[in-house]
């Protein structure tokens, strides 16, 4: 992977949660005192009988996972992909389908999803990572729509009707997953292990190289590094992140269809990590739970919903300078 360097230069670390969790910051305090809330929110929500919000906080995490899997590449690799929820897809169908033919093994879902994520990431990646700006969105558009019309013609898994699942993925001796709050733990313990694997990622000299060629593509070629083989390694790898999420989605509506890739979600999954901070490690996480509760919330109260949240979204941009994690870090500042 390396060329003539050894160590991949520092770039300035422009991620308020990417320093070593050693020296622990204010904000970081806060959110991992919202994951250790989470881990304890199943129980607390079984005592006061309101299945609803554990639906609510698994679709919240889930979509967590994948927007997080997205900055990865948009807001540490600077590359802006409007074809991310073709993952989520591919990951759904990887339940549905085997389930279709009574294949309900989660083992079996996961190597599925995992593989066919990898490949579509890695054969797209090839033709999108040759290309920047405006060309790389609309290439990666442009694929997942490819893919969004092939599912719409496969009438034998429901065509653009989608395909009703029947049992959830069964991984036997571990977890019971036709349980939800057995499903919310399988799917909390695996955002904790994206968000490590995130983490050590971006503080590894591959996640060096990473940012270094966000900033100066340039400079890096200059060092020896062959940007190109690393960018498209981390695409691969936020493809399959994204993939498992879809194995959860499938999981969690027990129902899939072509609209779970259509390109609006991929726009949505930018809007969660813009509303969390691009460049947080949970801000990401912060992003699609905010961004689920405002859209519960306002569609109880409207049907002209879409435009009050679109304000919001807009006020945030323009004023809202680094997201909810800017916010946080701004309160919360540095604590040694």
């Amino acid at each position: 992977m390396t060329g003539s360097q050894t160590n991949p230069p520092q770039e300035p670390d422009r991620d308020t949660q990417g320093k070593s969790w050693g020296k622990v910051s204010g904000s970081t305090t806060v959110y991992l005192g919202i994951i250790v809330l989470l881990g304890f929110a199943p129980p607390f929500l079984s005592l006061i009988n309101e299945p609803f919000y554990l639906d609510l906080l698994s679709r919240m995490l889930i979509l967590g996972i994948a927007a997080l899997s997205l900055n990865l590449i948009l807001g540490y690799g600077g590359m802006i992909s409007m074809g991310h929820a073709a993952y989520l897809g591919i990951g759904a169908y990887c339940v549905g389908i085997p389930a279709y033919y009574e294949i309900y093994n989660g083992f079996v879902h996961l190597a599925l999803a995992i593989v066919l994520s990898g490949i579509f990431a890695f054969l797209s990646g090839i033709i999108s990572l040759r290309t920047k700006g405006v060309y790389f969105i609309m290439i990666t558009l442009a694929f997942t729509q490819m893919l969004y019309f092939t599912f719409v013609s496969l009438e034998e898994y429901g065509g653009d009707d989608g395909l009703v699942i029947e049992l959830r993925s069964e991984f036997p001796g571990l977890f019971d997953t036709e349980n939800n709050t057995n499903l919310y733990y399988c799917i909390y313990l695996t955002l904790l292990g994206s968000l490590l694997l995130v983490h050590r990622l971006i503080q590894a000299p591959f996640g060096r190289v990473i940012i270094g060629s966000k900033h100066n593509e340039e400079r890096m070629r200059s060092l020896g590094y062959n940007t190109y083989r690393y960018r498209l390694v981390c695409y691969v790898i936020s493809g399959i992140l994204c993939g498992i999420a879809g194995v959860f989605l499938g999981n969690f509506t027990s129902f899939i269809s072509p609209e779970m890739m259509d390109w609006t979600h991929s726009g949505e999954l930018i809007f969660m990590i813009v509303i969390g901070g691009v460049n947080s490690l949970f801000g990401p996480l912060i992003g699609s739970m905010l961004f689920i509760f405002f859209e519960e919330w306002l569609s109880g109260i409207t049907v002209y919903w879409h435009f009050i949240f679109g304000l919001m979204l807009i006020a945030l941009v323009l004023f809202g300078k680094g997201g909810i994690n800017g916010l946080i870090t701004a309160l919360f500042g540095e604590r040694r």
